[in-house]
């Protein structure tokens, strides 16, 4: 984002008409009022949440900025999907650093509108001010579900079977790529692409919400890495063990990490995945996972929850057992 010469800035007024007010929703009133009004559907409970990213520390200042708001946007849709729910709007806090410009805010309002449709999740409203720093991108979305059937990420019992989405370790990969680290030379373009793509873009796996809603006891979404948010998930006299075999992995994490074994630690403990992790009774698991084909999202049966206080522990292949001491990202 640099300053460039040319015609002046808009004033916030005309920020928000130019850039923000084309994608607003209905109760949003055109962006033309200081509050939107919002009704959830008969029966329903609201769920919200609401997530930050800030530049140099969830992203790059350098990313596209389209790619910015579709990881802003979707790493709180991810929550509200891990919850059962169906999203319906958003709030957007965009603080801008001095050096902004409307060509990368007219690529970031881009990006959001096609993220935000795509999800039908639209702009309910917000607020613009001068960030006096990096820029922050704020986002509280909401969503609804049948009333009382929210899933929590703490009701796990012991003997469920712990299940995720997709694979794992890919965004934490696709970081580290952007290190050249001596692994990336077993990788072709394509898994090059597929990493890059998975750090930039989260894929809220909103399809999945309703199962979670039928068959799951607990979920919530890999954020901050599967070793640490299993540990977050569990407590209370319970644990698990994990078979990493088993842990789906792509293509390209397959080939980085026959190169490097040792990146199994950031493939089990980096964040940026974006994937639901849930607990399933046993006697549910079959019906789960078919139903869940049909959507066309993977899910893989990867661990158990055990009796116990101690974390969770993953059984490699080798037959020897690992517990991660510092499982879980830490914005502190």
């Amino acid at each position: 984002m640099r300053v460039t010469g040319g015609a002046p800035r808009p004033t916030e007024d005309g920020l928000i008409a130019r850039y923000f007010a084309p994608l607003a929703g209905p109760g949003a009133d055109g962006m033309r009022d200081d509050a939107a009004t919002f009704t959830p559907s008969p029966g329903h409970d609201l769920v919200l949440t609401a997530d930050a990213v800030v530049a140099g520390v969830h992203y790059f200042p350098d990313d596209p900025p389209a790619s910015i708001a579709r990881k802003a946007l979707g790493v709180n849709l991810s929550d509200i999907a891990a919850k059962g729910a169906v999203p319906r709007g958003f709030l957007l806090t965009l603080a801008l650093p001095d050096d902004w410009t409307e060509a990368w805010l007219a690529a970031f309002t881009q990006g959001l509108g096609e993220a935000a449709s795509a999800s039908g999740c639209a702009l309910l409203g917000g607020d613009t001010v001068r960030s006096g720093g990096p820029a922050l991108i704020g986002v509280t979305a909401f969503g609804e579900l049948p009333s009382g059937t929210i899933v929590r990420r703490t009701e796990a019992r012991i003997g469920d079977r712990l299940c995720v989405s997709g694979t794992v370790g890919d965004g934490a990969l696709g970081l580290l790529l952007r290190r050249d680290p001596a692994w990336a030379a077993v990788l072709d373009g394509p898994m090059r692409a597929h990493l890059a793509d998975r750090y930039l873009h989260p894929r809220p796996r909103l399809a999945l919400a309703p199962l979670l809603r039928r068959f799951a006891r607990a979920a919530m979404d890999v954020s901050d890495g599967l070793a640490g948010d299993l540990a977050k998930m569990l407590g209370g006299g319970r644990s698990a063990l994990i078979d990493v075999p088993s842990v789906p992995l792509s293509a390209a994490a397959a080939a980085a990490l026959g190169a490097d074994p040792g990146l199994i630690a950031p493939i089990l403990t980096g964040g940026d995945d974006y994937e639901i992790l849930c607990a399933v009774p046993p006697d549910a698991l079959d019906a789960f996972l078919s139903d869940a084909t049909r959507t066309g999202i993977p899910v893989t049966p990867i661990g158990t929850v055990t009796a116990g206080e101690a974390p969770p522990a993953f059984a490699l292949a080798d037959g020897t057992r690992h517990v991660f001491a510092a499982g879980s990202f830490s914005h502190f």
